[in-house]
């Protein structure tokens, strides 16, 4: 089912004619009443004709506001979708469904699942969409907002599961560092599923991301002890990058000859202060540091 446009009648001129229709049934009706010297039975006839086919003509207007369409259908068939805006007019016989196809939004209820890797988190997410084929999104579907609703509800919970909460190694897109690719990933997965009703998603983007309540300290905990741990790699890395700069320099400019146990004393003792001015202290045994 794919959205075909239909012609309309402007309405002013349309009610003109029926309203003069509408004058002249009632004209003729007065000239012939019965018992009138003059009276006309076809005339008669004729008025009541034209006011059964007024009163039935009336029934084609519709009013169509900018940014909606009109689905018309003749007895359950499909005839085409009117966009003129304004006051219309239609063969009467028409049934006409108004569809809006201004830009809407909504944000799904915070969503209790699983992330990739197992743990409980709770996610919400805003999701902008536009009807863009008017047949598609009345006949497609039972009822397309309610279907928007429940797919897009459907898709983040799976978009979920694929991602980690934070991200543990360079190069893995997490959840909570990565926006613009989860939001383009969320978006995807939505207009994948909303494609058979007519609806285009414009944007999909987290409203909210949490740790479930009952897990919520301890990955607190978790996040500080991964944050401490980074820190002392950072500062005993930059400790040892120091300490090789001063051997290569020593050995450059030949300020002493190190034999390898002097080597390793001095190294040691390098490590024991620039460690120690930075708040970790390397552990030293035997002209060795582990």
């Amino acid at each position: 089912m794919k959205e075909q446009t239909i012609r309309s009648f402007p309405g002013i001129p349309a009610l003109l004619v029926l309203l003069l229709a509408a004058g002249l049934a009632l004209f003729l009706f007065i000239q012939n009443l019965p018992g009138s010297a003059d009276a006309s039975g076809m005339a008669l006839l004729s008025s009541f004709l034209i006011a059964l086919a007024t009163c039935v003509s009336l029934a084609g207007f519709y009013m169509v506001e900018p940014n909606q369409a009109a689905v018309l259908s003749l007895f359950g068939k499909y005839v085409g979708t009117a966009k003129d805006q304004g006051l219309r007019w239609n063969n009467p016989f028409f049934s006409a469904k108004k569809v809006s196809l201004r830009v809407r939004n909504f944000e799904s209820g915070k969503l209790k699942v699983n992330e990739l890797d197992g743990s409980p988190i709770e996610i919400a997410s805003v999701i902008v969409w536009q009807v863009v084929d008017s047949a598609e999104a009345v006949y497609n579907v039972d009822d397309y907002e309610s279907f928007v609703h429940i797919q897009s509800e459907a898709a983040l919970r799976a978009m979920a599961t694929v991602y980690p909460y934070d991200q543990h190694e360079d190069g893995t897109i997490a959840l909570r560092s990565h926006a613009a690719e989860i939001s383009k990933h969320l978006t995807d997965e939505i207009q994948d599923r909303l494609a058979q009703a007519g609806v285009n998603v414009i944007e999909a983007r987290i409203s909210h991301l949490a740790y479930a309540p009952e897990i919520a300290q301890a990955m607190l905990q978790r996040q500080q002890a991964s944050a401490i741990i980074a820190a002392r790699t950072r500062i005993v890395e930059g400790a040892v990058s120091m300490v090789e700069m001063a051997l290569e320099q020593l050995s450059a400019r030949n300020v002493v000859e190190l034999d390898p146990e002097r080597r390793a004393q001095m190294v040691s003792n390098l490590l024991v202060v620039l460690c120690a001015e930075r708040g970790t202290q390397p552990v030293v045994n035997a002209g060795s540091v582990y």
